[in-house]
């Protein structure tokens, strides 16, 4: 049996899987926001439950945000900033009695992808998470690519590629910088665009329905956002040419941006013809911990 936990910032969601794959239990929590020991305690919890409940015992794959920094073997880049600093992997691992891998959750979504989703058998797939943050992880033949640093796919801390005059510095980071594709990206980041423009508060997909219904204020923002998506994922195609791209969080289910980006970003790929896909995610909020029970082998 293979369980994957799915350690997000406002719920931990954990899922049992047999050894043919199939699903046999689903359990969700909140997160307890701000304190790690409740939160280590509410994961070991989520396990034993679980173990409790079908009898058996299984390997544990944990999906986090953020990553485990080679150097430290401390938590760092975590928008769940309590994590940082800390020995999760230790503190988990003494807790439930067993080694456990651990990954970013973006990560794990592009495996979950990769295996059996939009990516299924393509050789490179890049996952790309757009929601509350921005965040990017790739799979090479199947394989996370977490890298030297352990920052692979991180590209949402990059600066957003060939910014515009209204766009230079860019809006504040919480990672101290300014100007990264997060804060041009993310939910938040379009819906404070749209404000800026005149439209009244609204959540991203509140504002994507506004533009299907032809609103001119949700369209322009719209634009803008798939105008800026292509720039910094043809940034990605040049460095990294990846056979499918494919997009999850909140704002994937954005139907323009299918047809809409790869329209656009051919004007930053350096080739003639751009062969790259971009699709939707197969198993939607699921991958993510999906991915992370398939660290253990699929």
């Amino acid at each position: 049996m293979r369980i994957g936990i799915d350690l997000g910032g406002t719920k931990i969601e954990a899922v049992a899987f047999g050894d043919d794959g199939s699903e046999r239990l689903r359990r969700r929590i909140a997160a307890p926001r701000d304190d790690y020991r409740e939160t280590l305690a509410a994961v070991a919890g989520l396990v034993h439950d679980i173990e409790r409940e079908l009898g058996a015992r299984g390997s544990v794959g944990v999906g986090i945000p953020g990553t485990i920094s080679p150097a430290t073997g401390l938590i760092k880049n975590s928008n769940s900033t309590w994590l940082n600093g800390t020995r999760l992997a230790d503190d988990l691992s003494r807790l439930l009695d067993r080694p456990l891998r651990f990954e970013n959750d973006a990560n794990c979504f592009a495996l979950s992808e990769a295996t059996d989703g939009a990516g299924q058998g393509a050789p490179i797939v890049f996952g790309v998470i757009i929601g509350t943050g921005t965040g990017g992880g790739v799979v090479v033949h199947q394989r996370v690519v977490t890298g030297a640093n352990a920052i692979g796919g991180e590209w949402g801390h990059n600066p957003l590629p060939a910014p515009r005059d209204g766009e230079r510095p860019g809006p504040a980071c919480y990672c101290g910088r300014t100007g990264c594709i997060e804060t041009f990206l993310s939910g938040p980041a379009l819906a404070r665009d749209y404000a800026a423009a005149g439209g009244s508060e609204a959540t991203a997909l509140e504002i994507a329905r506004r533009a299907d219904a032809g609103e001119p204020t949700a369209i322009a923002a719209l634009e803008r956002y798939a105008e800026r998506l292509a720039r910094a994922l043809g940034s990605i195609i040049n460095v990294l040419d990846p056979d499918v791209i494919v997009l999850g969080g909140g704002l994937s289910n954005i139907n323009r941006l299918y047809e809409r980006v790869p329209q656009l970003w051919a004007s930053y790929v350096f080739s003639d013809k751009v062969a790259t896909r971009l699709a939707p995610a197969v198993h939607g909020d699921s991958s993510g911990v999906r991915g992370a029970a398939w660290l253990w082998g699929v």
